[in-house]
């Protein structure tokens, strides 16, 4: 309505966050954190994830940690089935869990190919169809997919991961019609390079890997974790009221040309 003030708050929500034991996803937890969100925390192994559920507790806000396959239904539906019978509500998702493996396309073994798009794409269909029920019902939510530059540009010994996040885009855009008269949104991430733990010697010892990355930035640098708060927090808040089917590139300008 004209004349409200624009919010970033997620106070009283609460928010999902797969694949949360890496970078992005430690990044993301408390990115809705200091935001006021409660979060379920999840990953493969539950071990994983009590670090960072004590930091995220001693910031004042509730804490679940659930293991999770996101490549198996069932463990899906349990998951998300714990979370609404411990907090009551799901109001926002980030599928967070992700694999790569930086094969040719001949080395590219049929495991491969399956573990990297059922993990990216099977993974955000899976989440998305168990959270949608108590979000319909609810009248709100926001669903929220980590995507890549790669869903619109290819590179090679990348195969897999850029069909996986190319499927990923086309799944934002399609359940954002088909969850957009219920009160959701559904919008992707849409990152360069982002240097993390999981990369950082290959990007210091391998730098010709990136060469052509860094060539094409206008800002003229890969991305760091930090880069991805703001603009996941602006589509998790009710100031993305009316984005929706949208793939955000945080990128340096990578895509614009």
């Amino acid at each position: 309505m004209p004349g409200q003030p624009l919010s970033f708050s997620l106070k009283g929500q609460v928010a999902l966050v797969t694949g949360a034991a890496g970078a992005l996803g430690r990044l993301a937890c408390e990115t809705f954190a200091q935001a006021g969100a409660d979060i379920v925390l999840v990953g493969r192994h539950i071990d994983s994830l009590r670090a960072q559920a004590d930091r995220l507790a001693a910031m004042g806000v509730r804490v679940l940690s659930v293991a999770a396959d996101v490549t198996r239904s069932e463990s899906v539906q349990a998951m998300v089935d714990q979370a609404i019978s411990h907090f009551g509500r799901i109001d926002i998702v980030l599928n967070n869990a992700g694999t790569s493996s930086p094969k040719s396309l001949q080395e590219l073994s049929d495991d491969d190919w399956h573990r990297i798009m059922d993990t990216s794409a099977t993974g955000s269909f899976f989440v998305a169809r168990a959270v949608a029920p108590s979000m319909i019902q609810a009248g709100y939510g926001r669903i929220i997919s980590m995507g890549s530059i790669l869903a619109v540009r290819g590179m090679a010994h990348r195969v897999a991961y850029s069909a996986a996040k190319a499927a990923v885009a086309n799944l934002t855009r399609a359940l954002a019609f088909e969850l957009g008269p219920h009160g959701i949104t559904v919008n992707a991430l849409g990152p360069t390079v982002i240097v993390t733990d999981l990369n950082r010697e290959m990007v210091l010892k391998q730098p010709e890997l990136y060469d052509a990355v860094l060539k094409r930035t206008p800002i003229g640098r890969l991305g760091q974790p930090q880069d991805i708060a703001g603009p996941l927090l602006f589509l998790a808040s009710p100031a993305a009221a009316f984005v929706t089917g949208q793939v955000l590139f945080v990128d340096g300008g990578y895509t614009a040309g």
